[in-house]
C-alpha cells in the first residue's frame, strides 16, 4: 500500500500546540514506533526548522531523524531513505527544492521509498512537490505555475485559505488550461491519497477543507474534523 498525506499547512511548524495531522501521519504507519525523517530541502535545511521536527516528534511514539543536503550525514542517501517509514517534507522554495532532489537523486530514492510502502509527507512544498504541477510562489513575489515528481495525477495549491491570491490564481491556471485541474487544500486540511487515489480529507482546525478543482466549478469535498468541536 502506498501512501500520500499532503498537508496545505499546519503541523509542528505552523501548529505547534495543534498536534492533530502531525498524529494523524504516524497512524498511519503499520509500525507502532516509525522511523519518521524530515527533509527540509525547502527551507535550506534552516536549522530552527528541523529543531521545531525535534521538539515535536520526539515526545511522540516514533523514531525521528532528519535528512540534510546542506549537511549530509550519510554518503548512502538511498540506504538511509529505504530504511525510513515516513518521510515528512517541510515548506519553502518547491523549486530550489526540485532542483536539489535531481542534483543528489534523492528524487529517485524518494520514488523508491514510496514503491516500497514508505509513508510521504509534507506542507506547503512538501505537499505540491508530490503533484504533477501546482502553484508556487518560488519564483518570487507571484505565484507562477511549477512542474513537481508526478506522483499523483493533477495539479496542487496549499494554503488554499491561508494566502488570498492563492485560491484566484490556482483557478485562473486551470481556467486557461496552464495547468491541469486538481486537488486544493486549506491550512490544516490533509489530502489523504492511498495507492494515489484520494481516500480521505482530514483537519486539524474546524473549518479546514480540501476542494477539487477544475475548469467549470470547485468542489469541497468532505472533510473529518480530528479533534473534538465544543
Amino acid at each position: 500500500m502506498r501512501q500520500i498525506i499532503a498537508m496545505g499547512g499546519g503541523g509542528f511548524s505552523m501548529e505547534p500546540e495543534n498536534p492533530l495531522l502531525d498524529r494523524y501521519i504516524l497512524k498511519q504507519s503499520k509500525s507502532n514506533r516509525p522511523k519518521i525523517c524530515f527533509i527540509g530541502t525547502a527551507s535550506g535545511d534552516v536549522e530552527s526548522y528541523i529543531e521545531k521536527f525535534y521538539n515535536f516528534f520526539q515526545k511522540e511514539e516514533c523514531e525521528p531523524a532528519h535528512l540534510s543536503l546542506f549537511k549530509p550525514h550519510t554518503r548512502d542517501i538511498q540506504k538511509f531513505i529505504m530504511e525510513q517509514d515516513i518521510l515528512y517534507v517541510g515548506g519553502g522554495n518547491t523549486k530550489n527544492l526540485m532542483a536539489l532532489w535531481k542534483e543528489w537523486e534523492l528524487d529517485v530514492a524518494i520514488r523508491q521509498a514510496y514503491e516500497n510502502g514508505t509513508i510521504l509527507s509534507g506542507l506547503s512544498a512538501g505537499s505540491l512537490c508530490w503533484f504533477e504541477e501546482g502553484v508556487t510562489d518560488s519564483y518570487g513575489d507571484e505565484l507562477e505555475p511549477i512542474s513537481c515528481l508526478g506522483l499523483i495525477q493533477g495539479s496542487h495549491c496549499p494554503h488554499y485559505d491561508g494566502e488570498e491570491d492563492r485560491r484566484p490564481a490556482y483557478q485562473k491556471f486551470i481556467r486557461e488550461n496552464i495547468i491541469g485541474a486538481g486537488y486544493a487544500a486549506d491550512d490544516g486540511a490533509a489530502l489523504h491519497f492511498i495507492d494515489e487515489k484520494l481516500h480521505t480529507v482530514v483537519s486539524s482546525r474546524p473549518h479546514a477543507s480540501g476542494y477539487l478543482v477544475d475548469k467549470d466549478k470547485e468542489e469541497k469535498l468532505s472533510t473529518t474534523y480530528l479533534g473534538t468541536e465544543n
